[in-house]
C-alpha cells in the first residue's frame, strides 16, 4: 500500500513539471528565456555532467546572507520585473535576438545568478540594516521582526536595485549618428534604434518608478542622498575622453589635468572621506591611475550603494557617526567588487576572440602608467573602440604589473571594509557581510 501511494504521489509531481514546462513559453520573462537556457541543460544532464570547480564559497556566503535576512533577495525587485509594463517589454525585447543589441547582453547579466547578479546590492543594504539595529524610539509597527530589518528599509534596498537596474539598461542605448562610421550600417540600423526606444523606455519606466517609491519612505533627507547617486550616475558618463558610442577613453599619460572643473567648492577632496553633497573635484584626478579609477567607480557604482547604506541607517535613527560609517562601507565593497570584476579579463592567458574589457578598468591604468606607449593602440578607439586591438593591450598587461597591482587594490578597499564593519556590533548579518567579502577575495 505505501509503495502505490509513493508511485502515485511521483506520477502526480511529474505530471504538474510537465504542466509548468508547458506552461513557461507564456510567461512574463519568455523574452529572457534565452539567459536562462544554461541553467536548463545543467539541469538535464546532471547525471553526465563533469564536476564543476569549486565557488570559493560564494554561492553559500549569498545564501547565508539571504537566509539572515528572511528571504532570497531575488524577490525583491521581483515585484517590479513582473509588472503589466515589463511584461509588454519582454514581448517586444524578444524581436532583438539576433539584432547584437547590449540591451540583450545587459538583460542576460540582470537574471545571471552568479557574482555579477544586481540582487548582491538590495542583500548589502539589508545585511547593514540589520547589522547595526535600529533605536528604540521606532515604532513596532514599522518593524519587520522576523527580518530584523524596518519595511522602510526594505523598500529602500528595492530603490537601490531599480536604479541601479535603470543606470545599466540607460547605459546600452547605442549613438546612432550618422558621424564617422557611427550609423552606416542601415541593415541594422531598425533594430538599433527600436532596441534604443526599448531601453530608454525601460530605463526611465525603473528610474520613474524608483523614485514614487523613495518618495513614499517621506524622509527627506533619504531622497536628497538617493537624488545625489544619481546625480553622480550621470556625472560619470561625462569624464574625460569617449569615443562617439560614449565608450569611456583613459586619460592620456603625461596630461596634465586643469586646475578645477568649477564644481567642487573645496580645494581638495579625499575621495577616501568625502560623502558630502558636493560634487567631487573629478578633474585632480584624472591621470593618477588609483584616483582616476576610484573616481569613476565611486560615481558610477559606489556612491548609489554607500548612500543606500547610509540611508538605511538614518531610516533607522542611528546617528551620524554610524550613517558614516556605512557610507564608508558600502563605498568600499563597492570598489572592492570592482576591481574583482575589472581582474577577471586578465585571469586567463588568452582573451577569446571578440572579446573585450573596459579600457578604464584598474589594469589598463596601472599598465598606462608603467608603459605609456601602450596609449598609442588605445588611441586609435578615438572614433569606435572597435578598432583596437584588445589581444594586444591584452598580452602587455599580462607582462606588466597591472593585474597584480588591481589585486592590490581590491586587498586595500576589501581590508577598509572589514575595517569599517569591526565598529558595527557582533552579529550574524555583521557575519554574513564579513564571509561575502572574504569569499569575493578569492573570486
Amino acid at each position: 500500500m505505501w509503495k502505490q501511494i509513493v508511485t502515485e504521489s511521483n506520477r502526480q509531481w511529474a505530471a504538474l513539471g510537465k504542466y509548468q514546462t508547458r506552461l513557461w513559453p507564456f510567461a512574463p520573462a519568455a523574452a529572457f528565456t534565452f539567459a536562462q537556457q544554461p541553467t536548463a541543460r545543467k539541469l538535464t544532464s546532471t547525471s553526465a555532467a563533469k564536476p564543476t570547480p569549486p565557488k570559493h564559497d560564494w554561492n553559500r556566503a549569498v545564501s547565508e546572507a539571504e537566509r539572515i535576512v528572511g528571504y532570497p533577495t531575488s524577490f525583491l525587485s521581483l515585484r517590479w520585473l513582473l509588472s503589466d509594463e515589463i511584461a509588454n517589454v519582454a514581448l517586444h525585447l524578444r524581436k532583438l535576438v539576433g539584432s547584437n543589441h547590449p540591451l540583450l547582453k545587459t538583460a542576460k547579466h540582470l537574471l545571471y545568478n552568479g557574482k555579477n547578479t544586481m540582487q548582491a546590492w538590495g542583500l548589502i543594504v539589508l545585511l547593514i540594516s540589520k547589522a547595526a539595529g535600529h533605536a528604540s524610539s521606532v515604532p513596532d509597527m514599522e518593524q519587520d521582526k522576523s527580518a530584523g530589518v524596518l519595511h522602510s528599509q526594505r523598500a529602500l534596498a528595492e530603490v537601490t536595485e531599480m536604479i541601479r537596474i535603470s543606470h545599466l539598461v540607460h547605459n546600452s542605448i547605442v549613438n546612432l549618428q550618422p558621424t564617422s562610421e557611427a550609423g552606416k550600417d542601415t541593415a541594422s540600423y531598425e533594430d538599433m534604434a527600436f532596441g534604443n526606444k526599448i531601453g530608454l523606455l525601460t530605463g526611465d519606466y525603473l528610474l520613474g518608478h524608483s523614485s514614487a517609491e523613495l518618495a513614499n519612505l517621506r524622509n527627506q533627507e533619504v531622497v536628497e542622498l538617493i537624488s545625489s547617486a544619481v546625480r553622480d550616475f550621470s556625472e560619470s558618463q561625462f569624464i574625460g575622453d569617449r569615443d562617439e558610442q560614449n565608450n569611456p577613453l583613459p586619460t592620456k599619460p603625461g596630461s596634465e589635468p586643469p586646475e578645477t572643473n568649477g564644481t567642487a567648492t573645496t580645494e581638495s577632496i579625499d575621495f577616501d572621506v568625502n560623502d558630502v553633497m558636493i560634487p567631487m573635484n573629478v578633474l585632480k584626478a584624472m591621470g593618477n591611475p588609483e584616483k582616476e579609477w576610484e573616481c569613476r567607480n565611486i560615481l558610477n557604482a559606489g556612491s548609489l550603494l554607500g548612500k543606500a547604506c547610509q540611508g538605511a541607517l538614518k531610516l533607522a535613527g542611528q546617528d551620524e557617526n554610524m550613517q558614516r560609517q556605512a557610507y564608508l562601507f558600502g563605498k568600499h565593497l563597492s570598489l572592492a567588487w570592482q576591481a574583482c570584476l575589472d581582474a577577471e579579463p586578465f585571469q586567463i592567458p588568452t582573451l577569446p576572440l571578440d572579446t573585450t574589457f573596459s579600457l578604464v578598468s584598474a589594469p589598463v591604468l596601472y599598465h598606462l602608467e608603467y608603459d605609456p606607449s601602450l596609449y598609442d593602440e588605445i588611441e586609435k578607439g578615438k572614433v569606435s573602440v572597435e578598432k583596437i586591438d584588445y589581444v594586444k593591450i591584452h598580452k602587455a598587461i599580462l607582462n606588466g604589473p597591472g593585474l597584480e597591482k588591481t589585486k592590490e587594490l581590491q586587498r586595500k578597499h576589501t581590508t577598509a571594509a572589514i575595517g569599517v564593519l569591526e565598529k558595527f556590533p557582533a552579529t550574524d548579518a555583521r557575519t554574513a557581510l564579513e564571509n561575502i567579502i572574504l569569499a569575493m577575495q578569492d573570486l
